[in-house]
């Protein structure tokens, strides 16, 4: 039987001095979450939807409540899960007033015969599925509202304040070695309405296969989308590379390409993991044989027990 690991991100880009703290409190919490499914022999899948809703329900990312807010000042979020399995995946676009969108993506991908619905689509199908509608306004917060107005000023550069992009994302193996991966994003901010960045598009924001791996993408969304960046790692890996070569080559490449940065998160079939970044910095965390890593800085990396991070969390799983 596999080992069962897991590796989550909190977002490539700039991490403000004042929001370290939160965002690596953040991304630890969601890879015991995530984690402590795993150890009870749960899948990889529960996992990584798990991981990813405790970081839709943490004000400090960009996604769920905290995203950024588009040219309108409304919430617009995707998401994407997929099973490595059997290569199934479900996603949600431009979708408003849910608290977690993952969790539709997830039903999309067992209750439909399709992989993504868009905006009114998918609000149909929530109510449907009896998912509770939450005010569009419970998911923004005071720093949205303030960035979305700053970025109004006649004077302002969006694409200065864009720099700090917090998709989040969650990739594992659980203990029947299958793999998956899930991603969630509110998007950039002061967007264009109805614009869907690389998150809810399959092997851009994410990819799963139990032949390769898992990875799950941030940075900026149409520089990820023009080189398929998750779908690229894993063929970097079937060509015979390490998840960290696999992500640096494939990191490289958009960079020199088409001049975008980013950041992913990589799990292979035999439990190997990456957290790699081309950006400034990126929130990350993992949990393999019961060790807790993270970091936020290109070459930080933080050691400790997983009882030694519930203690200081203060809650069990």
């Amino acid at each position: 039987r596999m080992k069962p690991v897991i590796v989550v991100h909190g977002g490539a880009g700039r991490i403000f001095k004042e929001r370290e703290e939160g965002s690596r409190t953040g991304v630890v919490r969601a890879a015991l979450r995530g984690y402590g499914i795993l150890k009870q022999g749960g899948s990889a899948l529960d996992a990584v939807e798990e991981a990813v809703r405790s970081m839709e329900d943490d004000p400090h990312f960009n996604a769920g409540c905290g995203s950024v807010l588009n040219e309108k000042g409304e919430v617009e979020m995707d998401a994407i899960i997929m099973d490595g399995k059997n290569l199934d995946s479900g996603a949600v676009s431009a979708v408003k007033c849910i608290a977690n969108p993952i969790k539709l993506a997830r039903l999309v991908m067992e209750k439909t015969k399709h992989m993504l619905l868009t905006d009114r689509g998918a609000h149909l199908f929530a109510q449907a599925m009896g998912i509770p509608e939450t005010p569009g306004e419970k998911l923004i917060t005071e720093r949205s509202r303030e960035r979305w107005k700053n970025n109004l000023e006649p004077d302002s550069n969006p694409q200065e304040f864009q720099k700090d992009l917090g998709t989040v994302g969650a990739v594992a193996i659980d203990s029947e070695g299958n793999v998956a991966c899930a991603t969630s994003t509110g998007g950039l901010s002061n967007k264009l309405t109805g614009r869907v960045g690389d998150t809810a598009c399959i092997g851009s924001g994410g990819y799963a296969d139990n032949h390769s791996g898992a990875t799950s993408t941030t940075g900026h969304g149409e520089s990820i989308m023009k080189v398929v960046l998750a779908r690229l790692i894993l063929y970097h890996m079937e060509q015979g590379m390490s998840p960290e070569m696999a992500a640096d080559t494939a990191l490289d490449y958009m960079k020199t390409r088409v001049g975008g940065l980013g950041g992913v998160i990589v799990v292979d079939n035999s439990g190997e993991w990456a957290a790699r970044f081309s950006t400034k910095q990126m929130s990350w965390a993992t949990v393999k044989d019961d060790q807790v890593h993270y970091g936020i800085y290109a070459g930080e990396r933080h050691t400790k027990s997983v009882d030694e991070a519930l203690a200081s969390e203060g809650e069990g799983f």
